[in-house]
């Protein structure tokens, strides 16, 4: 079963930010230029909160409200649920799936450590899946998967 910390080794540790005082214009540009779907919020180094495109759609586009004349913490999602780097990937999906999200920060020893999204996730999955299955060919036909 593949842990937290394995996707972190494959997709990196980056974590983007803004604080809570940027705009929603600017949050935005900074998701678009990294091809993300969400930023953490921090305040005065202590994550508050998390700004994602479906808090952007619902909040902002829905209600008719301007990207930049809206600040992040008018619409961020105040509580962030995260998980550690042992936690396996089954842990991660089942708590996405329960809570509806798609992204979690990653902490180790009350430190920010990564954020991984439900693609990470999904695909580690998947991974482990196809190795597994590989190893199964291998032994009932006696030769390698090739297929790769």
């Amino acid at each position: 079963m593949k842990t937290v910390n394995e996707i972190l080794k494959l997709k990196g540790s980056d974590v983007f930010s803004v604080s809570p005082d940027t705009t929603v214009y600017d949050a935005l540009r900074i998701m678009a230029d990294k091809q993300i779907g969400a930023l953490l919020v921090v305040d005065e180094g202590e994550v508050s909160g998390i700004m994602s495109e479906r808090d952007y759609a619902r909040k902002v586009i829905l209600q008719g409200k301007l990207s930049k004349d809206t600040l992040v913490r008018e619409i961020m999602s105040p509580r962030v649920l995260f998980v550690t780097k042992e936690q396996s990937t089954e842990d991660c999906m089942a708590l996405m799936i329960n809570k509806r999200i798609r992204h979690l920060p990653v902490f180790e020893n009350e430190r920010l450590a990564g954020l991984i999204s439900i693609g990470d996730v999904v695909k580690a999955v998947i991974d482990e899946k196809e190795f597994t299955i590989d190893q199964l060919v291998n032994y009932i036909t006696g030769k390698p998967n090739l297929k790769q």
